[in-house]
């Protein structure tokens, strides 16, 4: 089943706590897919997906190339990767074209294949990957997000603030809420 959203959310130094709370805040059912941009060194065995699956009851799994992405799913970027989608279908290439733009590929290409139903998060990390990426997203009407203050690292997320393509600035409990009610929205 298509998911009726695709949320990207993306992050760096200190996401790992911030990804675990929100995937367990969320329920299992959402009709939603995940998809979570990590920036990792290219030579890692990224254990991310093993450790996210403890925290939420969805299916997490590494993204592969043509993988379908389903409702109700969580998907990982793999290690030294840019990760795309178009048509509800991956598209990993190896190796990544450079370092710290996984974030803004990745949101750009949801932006073109979903329009109004992209959801960008920025989590806590270095430099400014997802800022793009999130002005892509609102010119295509979708929505985004910004960690708040909780952010280990501030410094992507309060990039993405200060571009003026951020919707929502809230804290990691409360996007969960903010996620069903925008679904909600726009099934109307």
């Amino acid at each position: 089943m298509h998911p009726y959203l695709i949320v990207g959310i993306g992050g760096s130094a200190g996401a790992l706590n911030a990804y675990k709370a929100l995937l367990g805040a969320m329920p299992s059912n959402t009709g939603m897919a995940f998809v979570i941009i990590s920036h990792m060194s290219p030579t890692a065995d990224s254990l991310l997906a093993i450790i996210l699956s403890g925290h939420t009851r969805m299916a997490v799994m590494v993204a592969t190339d043509a993988m379908q992405i389903e409702a109700d799913h969580v998907y990982v970027i793999p290690p030294d990767s840019n990760l795309l989608m178009e048509n509800f279908t991956f598209k990993v290439i190896c190796p990544r074209s450079r370092r710290n733009n996984q974030i803004d590929l990745f949101f750009i290409s949801l932006a073109a294949a979903m329009g109004n139903r992209a959801i960008g998060i920025v989590l806590s990390g270095y430099y400014h990957d997802g800022t793009a990426g999130c002005k892509q997203i609102k010119a295509n009407r979708g929505n985004t997000f910004a960690q708040d203050i909780s952010a280990e690292v501030e410094f992507m997320p309060l990039s993405a603030q200060h571009s003026g393509n951020v919707d929502f600035v809230i804290p990691l409990d409360k996007i969960p809420d903010k996620l069903k009610s925008l679904a909600s929205a726009l099934k109307i």
